[in-house]
C-alpha cells in the first residue's frame, strides 16, 4: 500500500518541509552527476558507517569523520525509488508535524530524530563496515509524531488499483509493526546492506515520544 495524500489540512504553509523535500532531491542529482570514483569517495565521506564511532571511541578516528555523518547521512540516497519513497511519505505526513511544531521547531525535530535513529543504528550495529545513508530515520520520527498527534486523520492510501482512506492510526501502526518484527528479525545477523530497520524503530519512537511531550504541555 502506497500513501497518496491525506485529508488533514494544515493552516501555515510548510516551508520547511518543502525545503527538505527539495534539498534531498538537489543533493541526489548531484551525487547522480559524478563520476563513479568521486561518488564513491563522496558516499563514503557523508555516510554513516557505524564501526566509526567505536573506532573514534578507541582513538584510531577522529571525531569528525566518526560523527558528521549522522547528519549528512540524512541527505543521501542510494537511488532513484529510494529517494521517491522516502519524499513521498515525508511529503504526506511532513506538513501537518511542521504545521503543529511550528517551522523552527519541526527543523529541530526533524534534524533530531535524523541524528538519534541514526545513533540507534549504531548501537545495533556496532562492527558494521556498511555505510548507512538515507532520510528515513528522520521521516520515521515524523510518522510517529504524526500518529500522535493526529491519529483519526485519514490516509489515502493505493491498493494495487483501489484508492482507500485509513485513518492514520492503522497506516502508521501497521507500517511500525512490520520494521519491529523485520528489525527483531535481524538481531544477531550480518549486515550485508538493505534496510536499516533499527534506524527506522528508533527514528519513529523518538518522534511518537517528543511528540507526546510536546502534546501533554
Amino acid at each position: 500500500m502506497i500513501p497518496l495524500k491525506d485529508d488533514n489540512p494544515t493552516r501555515t504553509f510548510p516551508f520547511i518541509n518543502w525545503a527538505l523535500i527539495i534539498i534531498n532531491v538537489a543533493v541526489f542529482f548531484y551525487q547522480v552527476q559524478l563520476p563513479p570514483h568521486a561518488a564513491k569517495a563522496f558516499l563514503m565521506a557523508n555516510a554513516t558507517v557505524p564501526m566509526r564511532i567505536p573506532a573514534f571511541l578507541a582513538g584510531y578516528l577522529g571525531f569528525k569523520m566518526a560523527f558528521y555523518p549522522l547528519f549528512t547521512s540524512m541527505f543521501l540516497h542510494g537511488g532513484l525509488m529510494h529517494l521517491l519513497g522516502n519524499m513521498l511519505f515525508l511529503y504526506v505526513f511532513g506538513d501537518n508535524v511542521e504545521d503543529y511544531f511550528g517551522h523552527l521547531g519541526y527543523l529541530i525535530f526533524y534534524l533530531f530524530c535524523g541524528v538519534g535513529s541514526g545513533f540507534i543504528h549504531v548501537l545495533f550495529n556496532l562492527n558494521s563496515s556498511l555505510p548507512a545513508i538515507g532520510a528515513s530515520g528522520a521521516i520515521s520520527g515524523v510518522m510517529g509524531a504524526y500518529l500522535v498527534l493526529y491519529p483519526r486523520a485519514n490516509v489515502l492510501m493505493l491498493f494495487f488499483i483501489f484508492l482507500i482512506p485509513i485513518p492514520a492510526v492503522f497506516v502508521l501502526g501497521y507500517w511500525f509493526v512490520l520494521q519491529f518484527v523485520e528489525g527483531i528479525g535481524a538481531l544477531g545477523a550480518t549486515a550485508t546492506g538493505g534496510v536499516a530497520f533499527w534506524a527506522h524503530i528508533g527514528g519513529f519512537l523518538i518522534g511518537v515520544g517528543i511528540a507526546w511531550v510536546v502534546k501533554r504541555r
